[in-house]
This record gives structure tokens, sequence and C-alpha cells, in this order.
């Protein structure tokens, strides 16, 4: 009888424990971009809140590294960065297409304390990169399941260099996703860690409400908190580690029944973490990056001044006529006026790309950027030696009706004659030019970027706008 009475007792504290409402609570960053020097602030602020919860989880959402020169040109290119997440204790990270950025991913996954998760990515057995499509995590005897998914553009992969890719398939996440509903039964809580982009995750709220919650990232979307769609809790910061999110999920009987999301600036937070104030000191300790290249007479206000400059640096370096570079090869939105050193460049440039020299009609030259961009503004290439005169659609305002190319002096491009083009080694890789027409040269556009500033030594690009729009 009393053994009876004790496994009854027990039964029913287990059922009152089951009954009470539980909270979990997750740090998440999203596109952090290599933004070491915020590490000190996120290192506290994470401390802080393990006082609250020690089961607290964190979560990036991919695109922790590029956009730091410190950590981008390591000697393992990368490797601070993940030597500070796993210092702050990072759980997990979903697969950024920067993360693909020079080939250290392979090693940087060997040197993590946290798993990649991404469910629509494939890596052959060659390739020796070991993600999970999903992770399991065990937060005070409630189960937490997160799927990871990686953005793919139109042409079924990762912006990213194709040559970044060897060795690795995609799917869409659409496609993937529902492989994994069996989470939502066997866990308490679903989570999708989304590198898709916040468009993308609205749809994926929309298909899968069997979701509780999309961290997000990749289009570097601020939001407000309590964005909720279908039921499911997404959110998503800016990028660069100017905020991160703390999520708080309630539980009772075993479901869902609060979700919050609070956004804080992480930047504001004191830094009480000596030993990574410490680390990151080490880090930053190059002056070779501190060099002054040449001084800004004015700022640079616009990444298409910026994209100007570089596009006038490339043809200067190669002696040629005109000059092409991709939005998404420009990674800083701005430059003060006053010194541009080599750390700026590197971040302004960060991928490493050669330079590539092609001699192209008019005609193969408007191909070349029509198929870059897929007909829209938003990825349409800034320019050097011409001008471009760019309509779009009335009823489609960023979708491009056609293009005029034009000399600087404003005369038509002549359309048959063949010119002399230089790019970066991404262009002509991600869109449509004649079979062998491409030279890549031993040369990095960073360097030369670089070489172009010191022999300047001052550049103004204030107004200048070489793209009018036609509405």
């Amino acid at each position: 009888m009393k053994k009876f009475t004790m496994t009854w007792l027990a039964l029913m504290l287990a059922i009152i424990a089951y009954a009470e409402k539980r909270e979990i609570h997750i740090l998440a960053a999203n596109d952090m971009h290599a933004q070491i020097e915020v590490f000190p602030q996120l290192a506290a602020l994470a401390d802080s809140l393990r006082t609250i919860d020690p089961s607290l989880l964190i979560f990036s959402a991919g695109d922790n590294r590029t956009g730091n020169p410190i950590n981008d040109k390591y000697i393992l290119p990368a490797y601070p960065m993940v030597a500070l997440m796993n210092q702050v204790g990072f759980n997990g990270s979903a697969l950024g297409n920067h993360e693909f950025d020079v080939h250290s991913l392979k090693r940087l996954i060997g040197l993590s304390n946290f798993r990649y998760i991404c469910a629509n990515a494939f890596p052959s057995d060659s390739s020796g990169i070991r993600l999970v499509p999903y992770q399991v995590f065990d937060v005070e005897g409630l189960k937490v399941g997160v799927i990871g998914c990686i953005q793919t553009s139109p042409k079924g992969v990762p912006s990213t260099h194709p040559d970044n890719l060897e060795g690795i398939s995609f799917k869409p996440a659409e496609e993937v996703i529902p492989q994994y509903e069996h989470l939502s039964k066997e866990c308490d809580v679903t989570i999708l860690l989304s590198h898709l982009g916040y468009p993308d995750d609205i749809k994926m709220a929309e298909q899968f409400p069997w979701l509780d919650l999309i961290i997000g990232g990749h289009t570097h979307t601020q939001l407000k908190g309590g964005e909720v769609t279908n039921g499911v809790l997404i959110t998503q910061n800016k990028n660069k580690l100017n905020r991160v999110t703390y999520i708080t999920l309630t539980l009772e009987d075993g479901k869902v029944v609060d979700k919050k999301a609070e956004y804080i600036d992480v930047r504001k937070y004191p830094k009480t973490v000596r030993v990574v104030e410490e680390m990151v000191r080490f880090y930053n300790d190059n002056p070779t990056l501190r060099q002054i290249l040449a001084v800004a007479d004015t700022p640079f206000e616009t990444r298409e001044e910026l994209g100007c400059m570089m596009c006038d640096a490339f043809m200067a370096e190669t002696d040629s006529e005109i000059g092409i570079e991709n939005p998404g090869g420009v990674r800083i939105d701005a430059h003060p006026q006053g010194d541009i050193t080599v750390r700026d460049v590197l971040e302004m440039d960060p991928f490493d790309n050669h330079a590539v020299l092609m001699e192209l009609t008019g005609y193969e030259i408007e191909r070349m950027m029509l198929s870059y961009c897929h007909n829209t503004l938003h990825s349409f290439p800034y320019v050097g030696g011409m001008t471009c005169e760019i309509t779009l659609e009335k009823d489609f305002p960023e979708k491009i009706k056609s293009i005029k190319l034009l000399t600087l002096d404003g005369k038509p491009l002549n359309m048959k004659k063949k010119y002399k083009v230089v790019t970066n080694s991404y262009i002509p890789a991600t869109s449509e030019i004649p079979a062998g027409s491409d030279h890549v040269l031993n040369l990095e556009t960073s360097d030369i970027i670089m070489n172009y500033l010191e022999k300047k030594k001052v550049v103004s690009y204030q107004g200048v706008s070489r793209l009018k729009i036609i509405e």
C-alpha cells in the first residue's frame, strides 16, 4: 500500500509540474558579419541573461563572417568569429550564404563548439563539410527542435561565387521542411533557424503553421517585435550586431501559449567580460590594416558613389574602357570624409574576387548586366566609363523595361563595337557572357582599389551617379 501511495504521489507531482507554466529563453543574432568588436557587450548580455535562466539558448541565423578584415584576413579566415562564438556559448548556427566565402568552412566547422544546422544543403562526402538538418535541445526536460535552412537564388544556389559551392547541392526550403514535421509532435517547441530572408520567412509561416518560431536572417530586416504570421512568431534584426533578439516562449500543458520577442541594443550594453575583451584586443592588433592609402576630400554618402570609385579603379589599373561592379560587392554603405585605410578597402571589398578582363560588344555588355540582375533595379550593377538610362515597368517599379548605354558625354554606345570591359570574377560567373570571352587576371580587386587610391592620394565622389532611373 505504501509503495502504491508513493508511486501515485510521484505521478501527481509529475502531472502538476507538467501543467505548470514553463518558459524557454533564447538569445538570437543574425547577419553578424564579423563584428568582433561588439562581442564584449554580447558576452556580458548573455552572462546577464544566464543569471535569470541558466538554460538560455543562443542561436545565430547565419552570415557570421565577411565584413571585417580582422576576421576575414586571419591566418585561418573567420576563425576569430568562431573562437568568440565558442566563448559566448552559442548553441547553433544556421548556414548563411557568406559562410561559403573563402574556402575555410570545413576547418571552421571542426573548430566550432556548436553545430551548423541546415536541412536544404547537401555536401558530398568528399567536401568534408559536416552539417545537421536539425538538432533537438533539452531545456530542463523540455525538448526544443531546431531546423535550419539557407536561401537559394533563382539559379537554385545561395548567393556566393559558384566556385565556393563545389561538392554541395541544394533544394528549396519549402521542399525539405515538410520532412521534419514530426519534430512538432516529438518536441515541445519547434523552431526554424532561417537564412531565407523575411519575405520567405512569412511564406514558411503560412505553409507550415506547426512551427512555433522562425529566427530569421539574410535580408537584414529590422522588425519591431510581435510579428506573428499564421500563429508563427518571426524575428530578425538589421546586420552587424546592432541589435539582438531576446525571445521568451511560455508553455503550459506541453503547448506554447505565449511568444514574446524583445530587441536589445547590444552595442549599448556595458563590457564586463574581461576574457572576451582581451580576445578582441588580440585579434585587432594588426597595424597593416591601419595604413592610410588616400584621403576622401568629401564623404561617400551612397553605395553607388563607392561603386563608381571601384569601377574607376578597375579601369585605371587595367587600362580598360568600361568598369562594372555589382551592388552586392560593395559591403559598406558610406565612408566619411578623411583617411581611407587598408581596412576600409577590405571592408568595402572583402570577397577576394579577382579582376576579369573581357572584350564585349555593347549588346553583350547589356545582356551581361540584365542577366546578372535578373531585370530588376535592386541588383543592377554600378558602372564606370559610361552611364545607363534605366526605364522601369509602370506596374512593377522594380522591374526593368529597357536600358540605354551611353558614353560619358551622353552619346549612345556603339552596340556592335567591342569594348575592353573589366569587372570582378563574381559577375561573369553569375551572368550570361559569350563563351571564352573572360580572362581572369592575377589581381585581386581589393588590391586594384588600394593601388588606385595610393596613386590618386585624394578622391571625391560626392554626388556621382551614373545610373539614371526613368519611371
